[in-house]
């Protein structure tokens, strides 16, 4: 029995030894077994580096390099900004509202390039939650999420196309802003696809056109 709590001392010893006191100081590097990314090759700001010529640990960005949070000049001139799901402008196109109250109405062109763009981002940052259909039965919703609205609930059929958009750039409830991840003219394509989705869901016989019709009737 001794020998046993003699291998024991021995090994706490040991590892001691080779571990350390962590969190104690010391102008000299510690001995860890497992160090857990605590001191990582990097450079720190206003330092030198031997690596680059001009010894500089800052560089000058690449060319081309934009800042997060921003974007490079739109069709009319006009930069987009948007951090944190604030975007400058007065303008519909920038805050969904028409006055003191939201607006309706698309400020962008609605053709089939803005329905399939809207497709497209709908289905990278919104499917998860409200699903391929709109129907708020995302796979998240499998994980715990709760309150996910259909939007083919009247309250949002009838909603204005300005607070969809405002819903989306600043978020509500338990959704969050989608304003620093997604562009304006984005946004707003999301808006025309989810229009089209509940058109959809909700279409009568006389919302096909006629010769369209008259082809799924001939068959």
């Amino acid at each position: 029995m001794r020998y046993f709590f003699l291998i024991c001392l021995l090994v706490g010893v040991g590892v001691l030894a080779a571990a350390g006191f962590r969190g104690s100081k010391s102008r000299k590097p510690p001995t860890e077994i497992f160090p857990d990314m605590d001191r990582q090759a990097k450079y720190k700001p206003q330092k030198t580096s031997e690596f680059f010529a001009d010894g500089r640990v800052e560089r000058t960005p690449v060319a081309g390099t934009i800042p997060f949070g921003y974007n490079e000049a739109t069709a009319n001139g006009q930069a987009d900004h948007f951090y944190k799901g604030y975007t400058q402008g007065d303008d519909y196109i920038d805050t969904g509202k028409m006055g003191e109250s939201w607006g309706t109405g698309m400020p962008l062109p609605v053709d089939q390039k803005l329905l399939v763009r809207g497709q497209q981002r709908y289905a990278i940052n919104c499917v998860p939650c409200h699903g391929a259909s709109g129907a708020g039965n995302g796979i998240t919703t499998q994980y715990g999420i709760v309150g996910v609205p259909s939007y083919h609930q009247e309250r949002i059929r009838v909603m204005a196309d300005g607070e969809i958009y405002n819903t989306i750039t600043h978020g509500k409830n338990t959704m969050y802003p989608y304003g620093d991840k997604i562009t304006r003219e984005d946004r707003w394509a999301i808006v025309a696809y989810i229009r089209a989705l509940q058109r959809a869901q909700n279409a009568t016989k006389s919302d096909v056109p006629a010769d369209v019709l008259a082809k799924l009737e001939a068959k």
